[in-house]
């Protein structure tokens, strides 16, 4: 269903009396990011496939197209969406999902959201219908805008398309668990990691390394055969579980995650860790001091995000530097000049 006039009119609208506008679709992520004000504008009715070609491996669609649906759409081709996206729920829609920016187990291999946004269509905080970028790679010149919307969370514009290249899912995937700490597993990660295998996902949990391999039959069967270790049977339940955060480690707690260079030594918070993306990205659910949780992702390089639950007077996302601050409110102020679209919910001055 094509809503784009209704909702022209009511950003138009919202320009003329300075209204603040809280965008949402399915509100599957709505656990994400500071709380917002503003009056609610649905986009979830947006919806539906504009154009598919599986030949060219790309797709155009509306932004409150249902992730599932569109899931299903490439599936019935044998292709994907290589980054992998988490839902976080039924209702998850692909605005949401490229506002988000998040990208699931197979990130550090096959590359993030944002590289495979080729174009976006968004309705921008003066009320104008703008299109970036397009289908096709060799589009992309000068600056890539429209990959500024992957993570934005709605404060550039409304996303009302995007389109993305897809590429054809694996013939065979193979997982295989080793026994073995967390330094070891990172150690063995960077070590695999400079090799030709086709490693796709990691997961290292209590004293266990999860590894999934991807690719053609013969080729995951040789990697396995060299990396040892023992295969794990239905393993497509276990990456989804992890995918989905519907893993019982996820279950409780406020959930923090830190994103840190792979090699970085194992940081101890006093409660169990569990590592992905090669060891780039590391989950806790604690308690512990925020002024320590993100003094110690810091001196490791990286930086800490409270992802799930609420700390009273602790901001989500990790204090930018004076420069980057100032840059990002630099580009906001570009796409929306009275600071309408989802007001409050990168930062609470915002």
């Amino acid at each position: 269903m094509d809503r784009e006039d209704a909702i022209l009119k009511q950003v138009l609208d919202a320009v003329e009396a300075r209204t603040p506008l809280a965008i949402h679709g399915g509100q599957s992520k709505a656990f994400y990011a500071q709380p917002r004000s503003g009056e609610a504008l649905d986009v979830s009715g947006h919806a539906g496939i504009v154009e598919y070609d599986p030949g060219e491996l790309v797709v155009t669609c509306r932004a409150g197209t249902p992730l599932a649906e569109l899931r299903q759409a490439l599936a019935e081709h044998g292709q994907h969406l290589p980054f992998e996206p988490p839902a976080f729920g039924e209702k998850a829609t692909v605005g949401g999902t490229v506002a988000c920016g998040f990208s699931g187990p197979r990130r550090p291999w096959a590359g993030s959201l944002r590289d495979y946004l080729l174009g976006v269509r968004i309705i921008n905080g003066r009320g104008k219908a703008l299109r970036f970028g397009g289908q096709v790679m060799k589009n992309v010149a000068g600056y890539d805008v429209s990959r500024l919307m992957a993570g934005s969370l709605g404060t550039l514009g409304v996303i009302l398309e995007t389109s993305f290249k897809v590429l054809p899912k694996p013939l065979r995937e193979r997982t295989l668990r080793f026994e073995m700490t967390q330094r070891e597993a990172l150690g063995q990660l960077a070590n695999w990691s400079g090799k030709p295998l086709p490693l796709s996902a990691s997961c290292w949990r209590d004293g266990q390394l999860f590894l999934r391999l991807s690719g053609a039959e013969r080729e995951t069967a040789r990697a396995a055969e060299s990396l040892g270790g023992e295969a794990v049977d239905e393993a497509d339940v276990f990456w989804r579980a992890l995918r989905e955060h519907e893993d019982e480690f996820f279950s409780s707690g406020p959930l923090w995650r830190l994103s840190l260079s792979s090699t970085a030594e194992p940081i101890d918070l006093d409660t169990p860790c569990l590592v992905e993306w090669g060891g780039a990205q590391r989950w806790y659910v604690t308690k512990a001091n925020p002024e320590r949780i993100r003094a110690a992702a810091a001196s490791a390089g990286g930086h800490a995000t409270l992802f799930r639950g609420d700390i009273d007077d602790i901001p989500r996302f990790h204090p930018q530097a004076k420069g980057l601050q100032q840059l990002q409110e630099r580009v906001r102020e570009a796409f929306d000049p009275h600071g309408l679209f989802n007001r409050g919910l990168l930062a609470p001055k915002r």
